[in-house]
């Protein structure tokens, strides 16, 4: 069953904040449900939002609302899993509106995401996002030792 896998739990860090007003335009806007709050980041050349889940996730859509005139006209999702280094998964284009976006990605098992945000329309590399939604399936714990992906050693 699809269902939001961001949770308290998930540790999240982007690449900066406007004028480092995170009360305002801060990382926790981009999952609060407001329609009045959003993430706003400062200028550059790209920027991004990384996620680390409590447990594996199998990821299958993206949902993603900007600001239109600060979207990003190519965005590069990348996941990785126990500890290894990222790869990319999908990239995607969005258009550059306020409507909320969807995007399929394969379906890949990862406990952290790192969506980059490219070639933005703002003049200044801005990035305006006012809900991220993270859908698919969260994988159940391993509750015995056969269920783990790795041999504990013994001795």
């Amino acid at each position: 069953m699809t269902q939001s896998l961001v949770c308290p739990e998930t540790v999240s860090r982007v690449s900066s904040v406007l004028n480092r007003n995170s009360r305002q335009f801060g990382k926790k806007h981009l999952f609060d449900q407001d329609e009045e709050t959003c993430w706003n980041s400062d200028q550059g050349p790209s920027q991004w939002v990384s996620l680390e889940f409590p447990q594996c996730v199998q990821i299958t859509q993206l949902q993603v609302q900007f600001q239109g005139g600060f979207s990003s006209r190519h965005s590069r999702l990348e996941g990785s899993r126990g500890g290894e280094a990222l790869s990319k998964i999908v990239d995607f284009y969005p258009e550059d509106t306020n409507a909320l976006q969807t995007f399929s990605v394969p379906a890949m098992e990862v406990d952290r995401l790192k969506l980059t945000f490219e070639d933005t329309t703002d003049f200044f590399g801005r990035v305006v996002i006012y809900h991220l939604r993270v859908l698919g399936e969260k994988r159940a714990l391993p509750t015995t030792v056969q269920e783990l992906p790795f041999k504990p050693v013994v001795g």
